[in-house]
């Protein structure tokens, strides 16, 4: 791991364009070698796009693993690039809404594009936040993931064992919650809503957290900028407020712009997870062939 590190590290030095043609390249020939992911990703976008040829799903999949690898080769220049370097490379729009933040609780909502670590460095030059982050086992990694999230100011890191009440404390006291809702985490704190047409287990917590605290939300959405100029964050108006017995509607609100989202940048959707993974009872699995 300290040797990915300290590559990472040297990768950061090289001129955005090469490295993101590197990443490109390097995630082509993973799409190839890498065949679990590959029918996952193709069983999603089968499922969530029947309507195109199978030929354009494939090339959507292939380009899923150049960006997702760009991302990863990318990351670099996050954890270790100066912060004048960043700021002229990550393009906000209209602009990270630090007067909203400030006035009232908020969850910054990110579904799972490739470049959801540049918003969250977009966020993090402006103020603090609070997030949930899956805990590395090898200790150095996630020593360097914590490092790499809170270099420019103080980021609380919860583990998601901990559960929603640290996360609680800490709006409380002022943090901004960057939440990332789109995983299928089973069927607990979760229920069945469509995503582009299928029941998919998604998290209510969105809803709940912002009755409980009176949080408004907030999306946010990182995508790639063309010619390899860097990234945009994009901030979206808040979600209308909802009342307590709407979770589930406002549960549907949230997938329905994740979809718009998706199909604005396809490739750029985190394909390679097993979105349907938990399924009503008595239906079938999704990913048998997948592995």
């Amino acid at each position: 791991m300290r040797l990915l590190l300290g590559l990472m590290w040297l990768l950061h030095w090289l001129p955005l364009p090469v490295l993101g043609r590197l990443g490109n390249a390097v995630g082509a020939l993973l799409y190839l070698i890498i065949g679990k992911r590959r029918r996952i990703a193709l069983t999603n976008l089968a499922l969530c796009m029947p309507e195109l040829p199978e030929s354009e799903r494939r090339t959507i999949a292939r380009r899923h693993f150049q960006a997702y690898t760009r991302s990863i080769f990318e990351r670099g220049i996050l954890w270790w690039a100066p912060e004048a370097r960043l700021r002229r490379l990550i393009k906000v729009e209209p602009g990270v809404p630090l007067a909203q933040i400030q006035a009232r609780p908020t969850i910054l909502l990110c579904p799972h594009f490739v470049c959801l670590d540049v918003a969250g460095v977009a966020v993090a030059l402006e103020t603090s936040v609070c997030s949930i982050y899956m805990e590395q086992r090898n200790k150095v990694a996630d020593a360097a993931l914590r490092r790499g999230r809170s270099r420019f100011r103080p980021v609380k890191l919860l583990s998601r064992a901990e559960g929603v009440k640290p996360i609680l404390r800490a709006m409380r006291e002022g943090l901004p919650y960057f939440m990332l809702p789109d995983m299928d985490f089973g069927i607990k704190d979760s229920e069945f809503v469509p995503f582009f047409g299928i029941p998919a287990a998604t998290l209510t917590a969105p809803a709940r957290i912002a009755n409980a605290t009176g949080a408004q939300v907030i999306p946010v959405v990182a995508t790639f900028l063309p010619g390899y100029r860097g990234w945009q964050v994009k901030f979206y108006p808040p979600v209308p407020d909802h009342p307590d017995a709407d979770l589930l509607a406002a549960t549907r609100r949230m997938n329905a712009f994740i979809e718009a989202r998706v199909l604005e940048a396809p490739a750029e959707y985190f394909w390679t997870h097993k979105r349907f993974k938990t399924r009503p009872p008595g239906s079938p699995g999704l990913y048998d062939l997948a592995g």
